[in-house]
């Protein structure tokens, strides 16, 4: 089949669509122009290539040549992904949410040459059906809508464009902040809380970090224990399911259900990132086993299956994959991950395969009951059905090794080996804590963490980072990067260097961090308040400011936090001042509704603690470095052997390491015992 313009991209998304009969044009200038010479509407598909629906409507819609042929007349079609792109998924999400209620991908909208939508939804049918339109004949029924009524849709399109700009440019004058907002965000959590599975709000179950990120430190500040305790249940509870791979490691997308039992299959790098921080505070909190047991197969598994081989990381795998190698096409949601019963016996021999599926739910014709789509028929979703004796625990091991083995012969799910720059922060920032906590818990763990952590940085440093200009791109993937970079991949990329610079104290990554916040203030600020997602662009009718913490955090609370951060350690005033701008810009959201910035509020936080700062002067830095590291200290900023005035002055006592604890650079008298360290970490006199 003759290739259209999307074999020349190096999206894989833009690839799998790169063979469809659809004249599929990447966004940009050429496309924009062919709308207007021809003077048509533009078809606007944004998906990314682990997406189920995306590929469901492909098949139904986008490789026939009858919806082609419509597609190709009166249209100028052209294909986003959202991943690459998230400043265009952005805005016409949020033009398809407030004229629907709902979004999702793939998402389909309809365009004036101009770029201002006049139609959207999300997944068509080919036909009729689920109580939406077939896309056929939504086709056929726009097309004659621009032929006959073109002046309604563009003036529907300007009217709508209006609302969307004034929504743009409203609720940004700064304001003050109230500290009801920290109660009324966990107020709100409580509510939605689900106390026998863990998680908020109905299915499907998201598990959103942002808010176990938040819940954590609330409690720290306020001592709320119906805080944390909402947040262990739900890690713990996520454990348990299905969600969680048993056999691999890491989670995947969302759960169809309440008890994080059956699972939308995808697995994504952001998730694996932020979900391994969350298990990694919960075992600071707690010190059970459990929590950093789980966080280490999310980095096993990622450290596995999604690193380049130069050190970065891919950005996710998909959910569906092929059940027999000999039929590559024919692919079903999680396969690669489903055990029929009588697949166990001769790989763990009878008894144990017994023993192994009683703990893991597998039934002899499967444990799925709802399945309209027979995905799951006769297959189990392994998932923990009893407590696994602690005796038992090389056993399984054992099991899970064979099974692990076995599963990696079978036909893998597609794999998309572009690399993100804000991605890949969230995992150096998770590498970079998991190497401080398994420190003395796991050394050769940690220093594996430790040495991934600063490969990963190196890579996006070295190919996606402009150091003459200053400048940060999105992606990279075969040698090539593309894509200025936005908001959220600064911000993120500065707080992975204060995350490497609490690794090693290395200052090389405090001045890193420095250069990232200036770039990001001057790209990104708007001086009436926040800081814009994307730089300014002639491809983009408008620019917006992301204003939700939601599957990732918000570039402004991202940026909020890292600043905040970064003006600790380098007490630079003007850091501080920038963040509590982002702050005040968006104090009314954050009063009004605060459980849609729960990150933000984390930022919030932090600035309203009292500063604690731990100067570790002398040789042997490490025995205090573990004391910290072993405990949630999220206002506690460290120093080891500073040579920056004032704190360059503290200084080993008797040529024996000492530690400083100080408050606000207010400190009490130097310690040179363990003992005497911990009971003042701990509050201790």
């Amino acid at each position: 089949m003759t290739a259209n313009r999307l074999i020349h991209e190096k999206s894989p998304y833009l690839l799998q669509h790169a063979h469809n009969p659809v004249d599929w044009r990447p966004w940009g200038e050429e496309a924009f122009r062919a709308a207007r010479e021809r003077d048509l509407p533009i078809f606007l598909s944004v998906g990314y290539s682990t997406c189920h629906w995306c590929h469901v409507m492909e098949r139904e819609s986008f490789e026939h040549t009858a919806v082609a042929e419509l597609l190709n007349r009166f249209f100028v079609p052209i294909k986003v992904d959202r991943e690459e792109r998230p400043d265009v998924d952005r805005l016409y999400m949020l033009f398809v949410q407030a004229t629907t209620g709902s979004g999702g991908w793939p998402m389909s909208v309809w365009l004036t040459p101009d770029l201002k939508p006049f139609y959207g939804g999300t997944y068509f049918p080919p036909d009729a059906r689920y109580g939406r339109p077939g896309f056929r004949q939504l086709l056929e029924h726009i097309a004659a809508r621009w032929s006959t009524q073109r002046g309604d849709l563009v003036a529907s399109a300007g009217r709508i464009f209006g609302e969307l700009d004034r929504h743009a440019s409203a609720g940004y004058a700064p304001a003050s902040l109230y500290p009801d907002a920290l109660d009324a965000c966990s107020e709100a959590l409580r509510r939605g809380f689900d106390s026998t599975h863990g998680g908020f709000g109905g299915v499907p179950k998201f598990p959103r970090p942002v808010v176990l990120n938040f819940l954590f430190r609330h409690f720290h500040r306020t001592g709320d224990e119906k805080a944390r305790d909402m947040a262990l249940l739900t890690l713990r509870e996520m454990a348990k399911g299905g969600m969680h791979d048993q056999l691999g490691g890491g989670f995947h997308r969302y759960s169809v259900d309440e008890s994080w039992f059956v699972p939308h299959f995808e697995k994504m790098l952001y998730d694996q990132a932020q979900l391994a921080v969350s298990y990694i505070e919960a075992f600071r909190l707690t010190a059970e086993p459990l929590y950093a047991e789980v966080a280490r197969g999310i980095f096993e598994y990622v450290l596995r299956d999604l690193r380049h081989p130069d050190g970065g990381f891919y950005s996710a795998e998909d959910a569906d994959s092929a059940i027999d190698a000999s039929k590559p096409n024919e692919k079903s949601e999680g396969a690669f991950y489903l055990w029929s019963r009588a697949e166990l016996d001769p790989l763990l021999g009878a008894p144990r395969a017994a023993w192994f599926a009683r703990h893991f739910g597998c039934l002899e014709n499967g444990n799925v009951d709802h399945d309209p789509h027979g995905e799951f028929t006769g297959r189990n979703i392994l998932y923990q059905a009893q407590p696994i004796p602690a005796e038992e625990a090389l056993e399984l091991a054992s099991c899970k090794q064979i099974l692990l083995a076995a599963r990696s012969h079978r036909p893998r799910p597609h794999l998309d080996d572009k690399l993100l720059t804000a991605w890949n922060a969230l995992m150096i920032s998770a590498l970079a804590r998991g190497a401080q906590v398994f420190a003395a818990l796991d050394p050769a763990a940690s220093a594996r963490y430790r040495d991934a952590a600063a490969a990963a940085a190196h890579f996006i440093m070295t190919n996606l980072y402009g150091a003459a200009a200053n400048t940060l791109y999105r992606r990279w993937r075969d040698g090539e990067r593309a894509v200025e970079a936005f908001l959220d991949d600064y911000a993120a990329l500065a707080q992975a260097h204060l995350d490497l610079y609490e690794m090693s104290f290395d200052p090389r990554c405090l001045d890193r961090a420095r250069s990232l916040a200036g770039a990001m203030l001057e790209r990104f600020e708007d001086p009436a308040g926040g800081l814009y997602s994307s730089a300014d662009s002639a491809d983009l009718v408008l620019r917006l400011k992301d204003d939700y913490d939601g599957a990732e955090p918000a570039g402004n609370s991202l940026a909020a936090g890292a600043l905040l951060r970064l003006a600790a350690y380098t007490r630079y005033e003007p850091y501080r001042e920038a963040a509590l701008r982002i702050l005040h810009a968006f104090a009314s959201r954050l009063n009004q509704q605060p459980l849609s910035l729960p990150q933000m509020l984390c930022a919030w936080m932090f600035e309203l603690a009292p500063q604690r700062q731990i100067v570790i002067a002398g040789p042997a830095p490490e025995p205090y470095l573990a004391a910290i590291r072993s405990r949630f200290l999220p206002s506690t900023i460290v120093f080891v052997n500073p040579t920056d005035p004032p704190l360059s002055s503290m200084q080993p006592i008797d040529g024996r390491t000492a530690a400083y604890v100080c408050e606000n650079y207010a400190c009490q008298l130097p310690v040179t015992s363990i003992a005497e360290f911990t009971r003042l970490l701990d509050g201790r006199v």
